[in-house]
């Protein structure tokens, strides 16, 4: 049987985020310890576990089919690589930074300024939107500490939490793309292995709304029923059971997290008791 080639990153937080979502669409993967390929035990699949920037040029090249893998690195080596799935994990953001000493404020006065990256680019790109020119110095790995070394009068790297621009004593002053994970296949793709995509695209889909949405049941009387049911948003309308308790009723819903304690508050305005919250591990519509 033909094997989907997925490349996933060798190591770090999008690795082990990768990893855990292929966990949780069901696929199990035999990987020994610093294995740079690995077979599925339930899934005709091989994970290649390769440096993230150099996946895009597996994809291109048809060595791999699919890959998860970050925005950013797309954004910067890949433009032409088609993105099948969002998967709204490993989220950063690629800025522009400079020492919180420095009297640059906007990205216009670093224009003939010198700018050390990992992403020229990405960095180019925006500048000539912009119009503005800026000497690019290109450095893998380590790019905070440019201009501190006199390098650089800036940098433009990935940010997460900011810690790692706070301890290197700069600031952020522009972001230039938002990035997350992603699903992405390659130009070469067979027809046959396009159907091993969508299969996975499917169970990743559903694991998705799953961690978007929460379960909920409730208890509440009969006569409160038509006020919460205007309250729960539902799939199509909320399940509603008789209870042994005379003239009471359980509901059955599904409520999105970002508007779920909003909803909460107004289930207890409206009579509900008994709220029981569970996660939702799939979600197939």
């Amino acid at each position: 049987m033909n094997k989907l080639k997925i490349a996933v990153q060798k190591s770090g937080r999008l690795h082990d985020d990768s990893m855990k979502i292929l966990k949780e669409i069901g696929i199990s993967i035999d990987n020994g310890k610093d294995q740079l390929k690995a077979s599925a035990r339930n899934f005709p699949l091989e994970v290649f576990y390769l440096r993230n920037g150099d996946i895009p040029q597996y994809l291109r090249d048809g060595v791999v089919d699919a890959a998860i893998i970050g925005e950013n690195v797309l954004f910067e080596k890949g433009e032409d690589i088609k993105i099948n799935e969002r998967l709204g994990f490993s989220k950063c953001r690629v800025s522009i930074a400079v020492p919180k000493s420095s009297k640059i404020n906007s990205l216009k006065e670093l224009a003939g300024k010198r700018i050390a990256t990992s992403y020229p680019n990405t960095v180019n790109s925006f500048l000539e939107k912009e119009k503005i020119k800026a000497n690019l110095h290109i450095i893998n790995g380590s790019v905070e500490i440019a201009p501190n070394i006199g390098l650089a009068d800036g940098v433009c790297d990935i940010v997460s939490s900011g810690s790692t621009l706070f301890k290197n004593g700069l600031k952020e002053i522009q972001v230039l793309l938002k990035s997350e994970a992603v699903l992405a296949s390659s130009p070469k793709i067979s027809n046959e292995n396009k159907l091993l995509i969508e299969k996975i695209q499917f169970r990743l889909k559903s694991v998705l709304r799953g961690r978007e949405n929460k379960y909920v049941l409730l208890n509440a009387p009969n006569e409160k029923i038509d006020a919460i049911t205007k309250i729960l948003p539902g799939m199509n309308s909320p399940t509603i059971l008789p209870l042994a308790k005379e003239g009471w009723s359980s509901l059955h819903s599904v409520i999105n997290k970002n508007d779920f304690w909003n909803v909460i508050d107004e289930l207890k305005a409206n009579g509900a008791e008994g709220i029981l919250v569970c996660p939702i591990e799939n979600m197939v519509l």
